[in-house]
């Protein structure tokens, strides 16, 4: 029954495409565009918005499909959180799994971001999923390792390959409290982290697996967690940042991005990438410059080492879950964030 429902469901937002343009039988796809810097969206929130309702309009008014939308607006990437039994069902593996397939239609590159958690693992959190809580050690790692390679197994049966996968999100004092809390025990934290590394290569290869930190401004905080997990045989091919600046300090804070992304970069022997950034929706002019700067800044640190920027939930509006750093005004059109995506 599930899985007739997720077809029904899938065949619903196909909606308005031709039929060959739905199905994953002898489509020619459009190349992936590997080897630029990717101009990216987290769109996690999309299925439940639609769901509830939400519309999403073009500058000239017209209802149009929000994935559709921002990738007319300049996005050719998709970020896409992961949870585990997420209450009301969103973002768990068949919600990736709808959105996963419309990004590849539309031959849009996709980042998978496994938060390891029921919920939002952040800073300030970084609960175990309920059904994870009375694990031994050497079971939470073969949980992890169980719930990448289920996800990503699905992914794979249904034709669609990441081309990035975060292992955790915003892990700047680990994941998996307590057990894998950096600040307590690194090598917890080394142990969780590579058991997701690992499963990431098991089912895909050649996807680069991303360490994602907070505040991408603060290069003591990179150091210190980046320093742990290679002193404890940490594994990760990209470092994932986020940046989050205020329309009074952002230029302090590309500044401060820049030169750690650049010492990342030395100090590793690592690619970068910005995993999230985002402004308040009502600051467009300074948004756009700011967003602008970082796109040139990015472009200009040699040999591509910088991957991508992904903005952080751009198609929320009209103060959907509280946010408000979105890329929308209240009406639900393209602010001048996006001048910054062309």
């Amino acid at each position: 029954m599930k899985n007739i429902l997720l077809n029904l469901r899938f065949y619903l937002l196909c909606l308005g495409l031709s039929l060959s343009s739905c199905s994953d039988e002898g489509v020619a796809q459009p190349a992936k565009q590997t080897g630029h810097l990717a101009k990216g969206a987290d769109v996690s929130w999309i299925t439940e918005m639609e769901a509830s309702g939400v519309q999403f309009y073009n500058t000239g008014g017209t209802s149009v499909d929000g994935m559709k939308l921002v990738q007319s607006l300049g996005v050719d990437a998709v970020r896409l959180r992961v949870w585990v039994n997420p209450q009301k069902g969103w973002s768990n593996k068949d919600d990736v799994l709808v959105k996963a397939r419309r990004a590849k239609h539309l031959g849009m590159r996709i980042l998978i971001d496994f938060h390891y958690s029921d919920t939002w693992a952040d800073p300030g959190q970084q609960s175990k999923p309920a059904a994870w809580v009375n694990l031994s050690f050497d079971e939470l790692k073969m949980a992890v390792a169980e719930h990448s390679t289920s996800v990503l197994q699905l992914l794979k049966d249904n034709g669609i390959s990441p081309e990035w996968v975060q292992v955790g999100n915003e892990t700047g004092n680990g994941m998996l409290w307590e057990d894998g809390k950096a600040s307590v025990n690194m090598a917890n934290y080394a142990a969780l982290n590579n058991a997701g590394y690992d499963a990431v290569k098991t089912v895909f290869p050649d996807s680069k697996v991303i360490v994602h930190l907070q505040n991408g401004q603060d290069n003591s905080l990179f150091r210190w967690l980046f320093d742990g997990l290679k002193n404890n045989g940490g594994k990760w091919d990209v470092v994932g940042m986020s940046l989050y600046p205020s329309p009074e300090n952002w230029k302090e804070y590309n500044t401060s991005i820049v030169a750690n992304m650049n010492d990342m970069i030395s100090r590793y022997q690592k690619e970068v990438m910005i995993c999230e950034v985002g402004m308040s929706w009502d600051q467009e002019e300074i948004a756009e410059l700011w967003l602008r700067e970082l796109f040139e800044a990015a472009n200009r640190i040699p040999d591509n080492k910088v991957l991508g920027i992904f903005y952080w939930e751009p198609l929320a509006y009209g103060g959907w879950n509280g946010y408000t750093l979105g890329a929308f005004d209240n009406n639900g059109r393209p602010t001048k964030i996006w001048n910054a995506f062309k």
